[in-house]
């Protein structure tokens, strides 16, 4: 299978595991609508998952950049990120993205934004100075990737259903503690089936994450691909991940929600002790895959 017959395989697997959250979202908000005997509780649920990713997708980039402490990137103080952004964008037929940079060194970059008019791409101090110019080419290109095959969409919509089913499991819990099950001689006062619901109330939080983990560790092999097709220097990219996954330093400001963002895990390998349990939870693919899918060494 050649890149771009992988490029259509994976985002019709993509839209499949976002079409599964939607379904989550749907399946809990039955639950507890059907606990409460409340079928209005499922129309709020969705009416207020659609509007909540409506937000997050035309807002996103002010989210993201605000949450990292984020910065203009002027071309005078960094000028090798504006010329490189400007040249892998000509070459991918893109708007040049705006440009911010995080006073941090540790490094790392992400890209986001609603589409192709409206994205940024945002570096680390860390990055700048850690980088020779051809591995500055590969982590740009990889983000101007993510742009063109459209993964901030889908990585919005994601982040957004998995936190919303987090919240709505969250205060079933919480008034389930405090008001008790419902009376056993309801007419819907069956014991194990209550039982069932709250069980799945409480998996579904992980199974949602679970999902949102699974779309991030595709995408990124997806853009390591699109960013070595884009320079026609996939070696670049590999000696990047290579510095920058050297580098056990994890990010000052950054959050869960934004982690997957960004082109390797920003919170360091404190976290990557934990072997097949931190595999299963962790928002980007070992590196060594990574670079040894760039490099096609065995």
């Amino acid at each position: 299978m050649n890149l771009y017959q992988e490029r259509a395989s994976n985002l019709r697997r993509t839209w499949a595991l976002v079409l599964g959250f939607l379904v989550v979202v749907i399946a809990v908000g039955y639950a507890i609508s059907w606990y409460y005997g409340n079928p209005l509780i499922l129309y709020v649920a969705v009416m207020v998952a659609v509007a909540t990713n409506f937000y997050a997708y035309w807002a996103s980039d002010k989210l993201v950049l605000s949450l990292n402490k984020a910065r203009p990137a002027t071309r005078e103080e960094f000028f090798d990120l504006y010329t490189v952004t400007e040249n892998m964008a000509i070459a991918a037929g893109l708007p040049t993205p705006k440009l911010y940079v995080i006073d941090d060194e540790a490094p790392n970059a992400f890209a986001t934004g609603r589409d192709e008019n409206h994205a940024v791409v945002c570096a680390t101090t860390g990055l700048l100075a850690l980088l020779s110019r051809p591995e500055l080419e590969g982590v740009v290109a990889h983000e101007l990737a993510h742009i063109k095959n459209r993964d901030m969409l889908v990585m919005t919509v994601a982040v957004v259903l998995a936190g919303f089913v987090a919240i709505l499991a969250d205060i079933f819990l919480r008034t389930s503690l405090h008001g008790g099950f419902r009376s056993s001689d309801s007419k819907q006062g069956n014991v194990v089936l209550m039982i069932g619901v709250v069980v799945a109330i409480i998996l579904a939080p992980l199974a949602a994450k679970l999902i949102q983990f699974a779309i991030s560790r595709r995408r990124e092999f997806l853009a390591d691909a699109s960013g070595a097709l884009l320079t026609r220097h996939p070696e670049g990219l590999a000696s990047a991940l290579r510095k920058i996954s050297g580098v056990n330093r994890p990010l000052t400001h950054t959050s869960h929600a934004t982690a997957h963002l960004f082109i390797d895990e920003p919170f360091g390998k404190a976290e990557g002790k934990m072997g097949w349990i931190n595999g299963l939870f962790a928002t980007h693919p070992p590196v060594e895959e990574r670079i040894r899918a760039l490099t096609h060494t065995p």
